[in-house]
């Protein structure tokens, strides 16, 4: 006889491997009616922490979604002008614009997880707003995009935020003066100038000699001349400011009256810019100075309205772009003049947009 193999007290191989299906069946149904009874200690989804790009996207669009709110909010009260209103409704649709080429409102997904779905807007405004809070708003946000373009690392990110702080500030600017309440101060570009190399003298030797001599305190935003940019690329702004300033020159010549003092001035100030931006370059007077005699100039059959147009849409372009590859940090001079030659471009008639300087965007126009 097979002695047997069951130990006493323990039941057979085969009847504990069904026992214990019979248990994990069991349990199993047990979780699935007792649905709550059990749960899992693991931590709920947490919000991403956003990064320093994240950061500036979110702040435009919270800026941006503010002062459509409002300038809808001011639209609607009774008594308002119609001009002031048209100017309120185009400011909306511009911010609408912006937020969506922005990315639009951040949105993790975690509200249907967490909470009961209902999105929590990032922005709120009054049920009732004025005129004069909207251009406060568009002064802000427009402040606000200007330090971001200029610090944030992302160059295609800057070059979009200083189109909408320029859009933002003339959009202020126009609405201030339909309302007689104050707007913000005029752009005012100072390019800077290229550092002098002293020659060193026997009484400056110490250190306190040496500090002495210096700038007292860190450079502002104003004085950094813009880094990152090749020597092609500053030759082409001196190019463009000097075709500027001679298209206007000629043009001023055969005009009169108003028209010939706007050309005049105009045309002095791109001249004044070309000669600032090639002794920067360090090319001013030398073999490498891109200055011509002479340029081109389209005929009667354009305007001289629809020239100076073009040729400022063309200066804002090319100033948005420059915003793109300059250094974080070194971008304000190439910020400030992106904002002034858009303004400049609209008292030639050039219609203002959401985008100014971005031809690739197609937004509204006033």
């Amino acid at each position: 006889m097979i002695p047997s193999t069951n130990q006493p007290g323990r039941m057979p191989a085969t009847r504990r491997t069904r026992a214990g299906r019979k248990g994990a069946l069991a349990l199993a149904v047990a979780l699935l009616l007792g649905g709550c009874g059990v749960r899992l200690e693991t931590p709920p989804p947490g919000e991403p922490a956003p990064d320093a790009v994240e950061v500036v996207r979110r702040t435009a669009v919270a800026d941006a979604l503010l002062v459509s709110q409002q300038a809808d909010a001011a639209a609607l009260v009774a008594g308002t002008a119609p001009e002031v209103v048209a100017e309120l409704t185009q400011i909306s649709d511009f911010s609408d614009a912006q937020v969506a080429q922005l990315g639009g409102e951040y949105d993790s997904g975690l509200s249907d997880v967490l909470g009961d779905g209902t999105p929590t807007p990032s922005a709120s405004a009054p049920a009732v707003a004025a005129p004069a809070d909207v251009v406060v708003s568009l002064m802000d946000a427009a402040g606000r995009s200007r330090s971001a373009a200029d610090t944030t690392a992302d160059g295609p990110l800057a070059r979009l935020l200083a189109s909408i702080a320029a859009s933002q500030t003339l959009s202020a600017s126009r609405l201030a003066g339909l309302t007689g309440t104050e707007g913000p101060a005029p752009a005012d570009p100072v390019i800077p100038v290229p550092p002098e190399v002293d020659e060193p003298t026997a009484d400056a030797t110490e250190p306190e000699a040496a500090a002495s001599d210096a700038a007292s305190g860190e450079p502002t935003p104003a004085d950094v001349a813009p880094g990152g940019l090749s020597a092609e690329q500053l030759s082409g702004i001196v190019l463009a400011e000097d075709t500027a300033g001679y298209a206007l020159e000629l043009r001023a010549a055969l005009a009169d009256g108003a028209l010939r003092d706007m050309a005049v001035a105009r045309a002095a100030v791109h001249r004044a810019r070309a000669e600032a931006w090639a002794e920067l370059a360090g090319t001013a007077g030398t073999d490498q100075d891109p200055r011509r005699v002479a340029y081109v100039v389209p005929g009667a059959e354009v305007t001289t309205e629809a020239l100076a147009q073009q040729l400022e849409d063309g200066l804002a372009s090319g100033y948005a772009t420059l915003v793109g590859v300059a250094e974080p940090g070194t971008r304000r001079v190439l910020i400030t003049l992106l904002a002034e030659a858009t303004t400049a471009g609209t008292t030639w008639g050039t219609p203002l947009t959401a985008f100014p300087g971005l031809p690739e965007q197609v937004t509204p126009a006033a």
